[in-house]
């Protein structure tokens, strides 16, 4: 019975992360784009926020602030967001919406398992949560670059 109770029930890793490589959240509107990327190191969870400049014909990105805190303030973040249901949504813009932002999501969690999201006005359960916890940590860190 337990074989097939590990068969049919899924894994705590399947429902929560326990481990992160690197995040990847880009958003765009009509006149910006930004880049949000998490990244563990040396036991310590880097977060960032990029703006995308357009220079001629290729896309720079330059540093807009970024926060160091605990790997734990991250996957609390990332758990109370539900982020790891996320993998493989795909929002369509809705109809009759003329305007909107548009997202893409990338990252690497668990050892290696791979979550990917996009979609243009239409979002996961929990996004908003997920992009707020992003800018809570990057206020609280008081470190900003010059964006001009």
């Amino acid at each position: 019975m337990a074989i097939l109770d590990r068969l049919f029930t899924k894994n705590e890793s399947d429902k929560t992360i326990v481990s992160f490589d690197i995040i990847t959240l880009r958003e765009s509107g009509m006149r910006y784009t930004c880049e949000y990327e998490i990244v563990m190191k040396d036991g310590k969870a880097e977060v960032s926020q990029y703006e995308i400049r357009y220079n001629r014909s290729e896309d720079r990105r330059a540093l807009v602030r970024r926060a160091v805190c605990s790997a734990d303030t991250v996957l609390k973040l990332l758990n109370d967001c539900r982020f790891i249901s996320w993998n493989g949504f795909n929002g369509p813009h809705p109809k009759g919406v003329l305007d909107g932002i548009m997202f893409s999501l990338k990252a690497t969690v668990n050892d290696g398992k791979r979550i990917t999201a996009e979609g243009s006005q239409n979002f996961p359960k929990h996004y908003r949560d997920f992009t707020h916890g992003l800018n809570n940590i990057l206020e609280d860190s008081g470190y900003e670059t010059d964006t001009e």
